[in-house]
């Protein structure tokens, strides 16, 4: 699911994939529901395609949201509450024990915070990674066999 959320540089929210055209990408915010074309030019990001820095090996942002996710039981987070850089790294810190904190700056987790409240608020709680095929495939209807 969140190889088709996208963030695009310099403007604020997340927006979902609707098609391709030629040298541009048709959008829908999140939050408003607007659709608009996204042209070539611009600094598109999957959040699929994003991953946060540890001292071992990155975690894919997939995880991130999935253990704030469990954390918070899939509901929004107050974002006020975590203002002071302290409080930031208090959070991230109970979200992924092992984060490295030269790297990993409080604007990111902030940023973590607000998509995450996106999501949630746009009723996307299943951030696990799943390939398209897969994803094709939980869209799809069933059909029941009769005999």
């Amino acid at each position: 699911m969140l190889k088709k959320i996208l963030s695009i540089s310099g403007r604020p929210g997340l927006y979902k994939l609707i098609s391709y055209g030629k040298n541009m990408l048709l959008v829908e915010g999140l939050v408003d529901g607007k659709r608009f074309p996204v042209h070539s030019r611009e600094r598109v990001m999957s959040l699929g395609d994003i991953s946060m820095y540890t001292t071992s090996e990155d975690i894919p942002l997939s995880q991130v949201l999935e253990n704030v996710g469990k954390k918070f039981e899939n509901k929004a987070i107050d974002a006020k509450a975590y203002t002071t850089p302290e409080q930031l790294h208090e959070f991230f810190g109970s979200v992924i024990e092992n984060w490295d904190q030269d790297r990993v700056h409080n604007s990111d987790i902030k940023k973590v915070i607000a998509w995450y409240n996106i999501l949630v608020g746009a009723g996307i709680t299943d951030f696990t990674a799943k390939d398209e095929e897969e994803e094709a495939q939980a869209e799809e209807p069933t059909e029941e066999k009769k005999d």
